[in-house]
């Protein structure tokens, strides 16, 4: 496996990779980086829930500060992560859990709270529960969910509320999802509800209870099991995607959905956020990934380059790039660079303000290029960019300087639609790894809160304008019922009706995105992608979590500090 495997016919196309190529330069299979089960025999993973993996910078002094988790089956692990640096050492987990009668099957740190001494861990199981942790303590402070009285299925999918230390958002395989807080108990009894809101396909449930209670609200969405969501990178909305085939991207605090897509068929597994809210990619039992436009509400790209489900898409900010013709000022260290990003927001927005008058004569051509990756059952990495004369196919392009890192802020209005049919192209977006955000960066947090405390007349009294004539399907729910406004909105969801619509346009009327790479990287089947500043992390089912070192990045000196939090350039 040092040797790559020429690019040719029989034999070699099943051989793995341990490197590949892009503009960039090569990326590096970093063999003594791989983490697993310390005993490193290949899981058998014949029916377990997929391996996961999640990362936290605890900022501690000896700038080796990454810390990883994963679950392997029954079991979960806590690392110091040492990356592209050192070679890792699976003697010594910091934390180890072995669970009986359920399996972790996602977890997710709040990286608020995170310290050197600390951290908060959120664990979803098998059986429904969920579970906080402090794995640097050795504690386990709270089990939600615990008798199982608010939802039975399996988590699909749990993060924090961006900018929250007590808020997390829990998705089961119900098709339901749940907002709860750390400091509320979930009581004794299952819990009642009360019809917040609904619109087509989805509706939005408070607590009913004499003292606050988990869950805050439920949220019900389509039809099956929801798989996966996301915050988008300012906390403001929610993406959401479901066994039904849909996309639906909601506002979070105000409970109200922006837009919808269709897959071209099956169920959809995996979503992510472009770094500036501009762009979703989606991917799923299609094979395809999709690029969904936030501002149009539209499909603006299709790619294709494996040849099983889709399992994972995910944005690397850290090659995503903006060219203008007008330099911006941009010199100094890594860590000026970072605080610059940190408090200089206005100067990101202008350049988001550029992109989107794009259209203008009078505005300075700008160039933007987004990078997003996908991993997929069919054990294939590919990279894609998404550049353009996709995003802009109507315009010119431009051939300036580069500047790298400015798409992290929040998202602003897009440019105007795009004309179809649009030309093949191997570029595509791609996925952009959590940075860390204060309260006042994201004000969802204090939002959900005073949400939280809000009856259910003062929120009607707060949006009179927005409680929605539409059709009032409430998502599975809506199976029970023979209302004609349900069944008319279940018409909508048939494959045959929503293929060559806005929601699910054929294939010859977007362009389609050719990989940029598509390597066959493991032997089973890949749960897991991850861009950092240095590497790329992926993992497969058999419970290997791989380092990639990115080009001109193996072999570097602890000294150099590279395990601050992400804030470094293009290589």
């Amino acid at each position: 496996m040092s040797k790559m495997a020429a690019e040719g016919g029989g034999k070699e196309m099943n051989e793995i990779k341990s490197q590949f190529s892009t503009r960039e330069g090569a990326y590096k299979l970093l063999t003594h980086s791989e983490y697993s089960r310390p005993n490193r025999v290949p899981f058998n993973s014949q029916g377990s829930n997929p391996v996961r993996v999640s990362f936290v910078n605890v900022n501690d002094q000896s700038g080796n500060g990454e810390r990883i988790c994963f679950n392997v089956g029954r079991e979960l692990y806590f690392y110091i992560y040492k990356g592209v640096r050192k070679a890792a050492d699976l003697s010594k987990p910091i934390d180890k859990r072995i669970y009986k009668g359920t399996q972790p099957t996602c977890h997710d740190f709040n990286h608020l709270t995170a310290t050197a001494e600390s951290v908060s861990l959120l664990v979803g199981f098998s059986a429904g529960q969920v579970q906080l942790i402090d794995p640097i303590k050795k504690e386990t402070s709270k089990l939600f969910n615990e008798e199982r009285l608010i939802d039975k299925s399996r988590v699909t999918c749990v993060k924090w509320v961006p900018g929250s230390e007590s808020l997390f958002l829990v998705a089961h395989s119900s098709g339901s999802m749940y907002l709860y807080n750390v400091e509320h108990t979930c009581g004794t009894t299952a819990p009642h509800y009360q019809l917040l809101k609904q619109g087509e396909s989805y509706a939005v449930h408070t607590c009913k209870s004499k003292s606050t209670r988990n869950p805050l609200l439920k949220w019900t969405v389509g039809e099956g099991a929801l798989n996966e969501f996301s915050f988008s990178p300012d906390g403001k909305f929610l993406a959401c995607v479901s066994q039904d085939g849909f996309l639906r991207v909601f506002n979070f605090d105000a409970v109200e959905l922006h837009g919808t897509m269709k897959s071209y068929f099956g169920g959809l597994l995996c979503v992510c956020w472009s770094p500036d809210g501009k762009y979703i990619v989606a991917g799923g039992e299609d094979d395809l990934v999709t690029v969904w436009s936030f501002a149009d509400c539209r499909v603006i790209a299709r790619g294709h380059g494996h040849k099983s489900w889709v399992s994972v898409v995910a944005f690397d900010h850290y090659t995503t790039s903006v060219e203008e013709s007008e330099p911006m000022e941009f010199s100094g260290s890594d860590e000026d660079f970072q605080d610059q990003m940190h408090s200089g927001r206005e100067r990101a927005n202008s350049t988001q303000s550029r992109l989107s008058k794009r259209n203008s004569t009078d505005s300075r051509p700008v160039s933007v290029t987004y990078r997003f990756g996908s991993v997929g059952q069919d054990t294939q990495l590919c990279l894609w960019d998404l550049t353009e004369d996709i995003l802009f196919p109507h315009l010119p392009l431009s051939r300036t300087r580069t500047h790298t890192n400015v798409m992290n802020a929040g998202g602003s209005e897009g440019s105007g639609s795009l004309p179809a049919p649009l030309p093949r192209s191997n570029s595509l977006p791609h996925s952009a790894a959590n940075s860390k955000s204060t309260a006042s960066d994201n004000p969802i947090a204090t939002g959900v809160s005073k949400f939280a405390t809000l009856s259910l007349h003062d929120r009607k009294e707060r949006h009179p304008d927005k409680d929605h004539k539409r059709n009032h399907s409430m998502g599975h729910i809506s199976s029970k019922s023979s209302d004609k406004l349900n069944l008319l909105a279940k018409t909508k969801t048939d494959p045959a009706k929503t293929l060559g619509t806005p929601l699910c346009p054929r294939m010859e009327d977007v362009p389609l995105l050719e990989p940029l790479i598509c390597k066959k990287i493991a032997h089973e089947r890949l749960t897991v992608l991850i861009f950092l500043e240095d590497c790329i992390v992926t993992a497969c089912q058999e419970g290997f979590i791989c380092t990639w070192a990115r080009p001109g990045k193996v072999g570097l000196l602890s000294s150099q500090n590279q395990a601050n939090s992400p804030s470094g350039t293009v290589v």
